[in-house]
């Protein structure tokens, strides 16, 4: 009897292991492309005219396209705060762009995506930018992500800055927590990013995975490898966008050649909106108002996609605004990981959306845009509210790696119907004042939260980034 009890808890052993494997082996993997400074109106199937993206064009197609998904703040690190830790990046005292001399980064007491994965038996990896502190403590490895490979803040903070080639110092090209190369050859940026990509599917196909691939292209300055150099009808930042599509369809063509596609959520997005000041070098924002830097749609409006073959409907369309703070949460929901209870984080999954359920909803009643530390505009469905602000506004487009002139503008208060005026052109703030109250009432909320430079109010929600000793 001993011996059967034994053989039996053996057995009871043995189904269990095996079930926790299956359930670790089909859990979703997760890939998430996010170039930067890419405009809406740069890819095929958000209605580019003249620049090629056939797979990107095809992941469109298999998938769902988000024509109203916003970032956070419409520059680097912000944005990357917010993707990466589901916060309002002035909630987490991570702004702007964080440059070579800054002493502070991600605080250790944030999530970031890789670390909830990592939590959960997934490998995890960046191969690209990552600008959340380029000292030690800040780097990726010690924040959830197992390899790295990149460049720790813009391409453009290195002594070949066309306005300021003083004020960097050599740009660092670093693999994992070493420098390898200093002002790296950024023609070949692209593919060796891709090729790190690749290379960890194939590596880690048989376990749950996350790879983050981050491009370092379009931000000026523009750099295309050789194979690719004048292959397209758009000039150099044609080329560019052009091999950024090679590169999404290397990454797919991997996953389809492990057999792990079926069981693989791809996300791309950019990181916000055309740099547009740099003209000839600069992306397009298609039919909306103003660029990077700015809280108009132009700004932080960005073209998103989404592919989970089985589970999102191929060809599907999603027009309710949702932002890079949801993605954190979707993820999680998706692959059954808690949340962490503390601290806060601010979005929401938008999973019942993607999918098509039908009664799914925004999850958010009203979104909030922020430049640094000044609240700037809000979207509640379809309604958009700038508070009085100044912003930059191009006067005239550089060209061939040069900026051109920018002048400082400011708005009123003002009110769109994005739906009937997605290019924020005509106020209607006098015609809907019940609209208007609203909306003023949920900017208090945020000033009482997040704070807002303009107006003195202090927030009771924010929190320290992480600083060096």
């Amino acid at each position: 009897m001993r011996y059967l009890l034994g053989f039996i808890a053996a057995l009871t052993t043995l189904s269990l292991s095996n079930a926790l494997s299956a359930d670790v082996h089909t859990r979703p993997n997760v890939v998430l492309i996010y170039p930067d400074d890419q405009g809406y109106g740069d890819l095929g199937c958000f209605g580019s005219p003249n620049i090629r993206t056939p797979n990107i064009d095809r992941l469109a197609s298999e998938g769902v396209r988000l024509t109203d998904f916003y970032v956070a703040q419409a520059v680097c690190t912000s944005s990357r705060a917010a993707l990466l830790t589901g916060c309002y990046s002035n909630r987490i005292g991570l702004t702007g762009a964080l440059g070579p001399k800054a002493q502070h980064g991600i605080n250790d007491n944030e999530t970031t995506l890789a670390e909830l994965l990592k939590g959960h038996g997934y490998a995890t990896a960046i191969y690209g930018k990552w600008h959340l502190g380029h000292l030690p403590k800040f780097l990726p490895t010690r924040h959830g992500f197992d390899d790295y490979f990149g460049l720790p803040y813009s391409n453009d903070m290195w002594p070949f800055h066309p306005g300021a080639p003083k004020a960097y110092p050599p740009l660092p090209l670093i693999a994992n927590d070493r420098v390898t190369e200093l002002n790296p050859d950024q023609s070949k940026l692209t593919t060796q990013y891709t090729e790190r990509a690749v290379k960890f599917i194939e590596d880690h196909a048989k376990s749950p995975f996350f790879v983050y691939v981050p491009h370092s292209m379009p931000h000026v300055p523009l750099h295309v490898s050789d194979k690719r150099k004048s292959k397209s009808n758009a000039g150099l930042y044609g080329d560019v966008i052009e091999e950024i599509d090679w590169s999404v369809g290397q990454i797919t063509d991997a996953l389809q050649r492990t057999g792990v596609a079926e069981n693989t959520l791809v996300i791309f997005a950019t990181d916000n909106g055309p740099w547009l000041s740099y003209g000839n070098h600069a992306g397009s924002a298609g039919k909306f108002r103003e660029g990077k830097a700015t809280a108009f749609e132009g700004g932080v409006r960005v073209p998103c996609i989404m592919r989970l073959p089985g589970r999102i409907a191929a060809g599907s369309v999603v027009h309710e605004p949702v932002m890079t703070i949801d993605i954190l949460p979707t993820i999680a929901e998706l692959v059954g990981a808690t949340l962490p209870q503390q601290p806060k984080i601010d979005g929401r999954s938008i999973w019942p959306l993607l999918t098509g359920k039908p009664d799914a909803r925004n999850a958010h009643e009203v979104l909030y845009f922020y430049w640094i530390n000044e609240l700037h505009a809000l979207r509640s469905g379809p309604w958009k509210l700038h508070m009085p602000h100044r912003y930059t506004h191009l006067v005239e487009g550089g060209a061939d790696g040069k900026p051109g002139k920018l002048v400082d503008e400011s708005i009123e208060l003002s009110l769109y119907n994005l739906e009937n005026d997605p290019s924020e052109t005509r106020n209607v703030a006098e015609d809907h004042p019940d609209v208007v109250e609203r909306m003023l009432k949920y900017a208090d909320q945020a000033r009482t939260d997040l704070g807002d430079k303009l107006t003195g109010a202090v927030g009771a929600g924010l929190r320290e980034p992480g600083r060096v000793d």
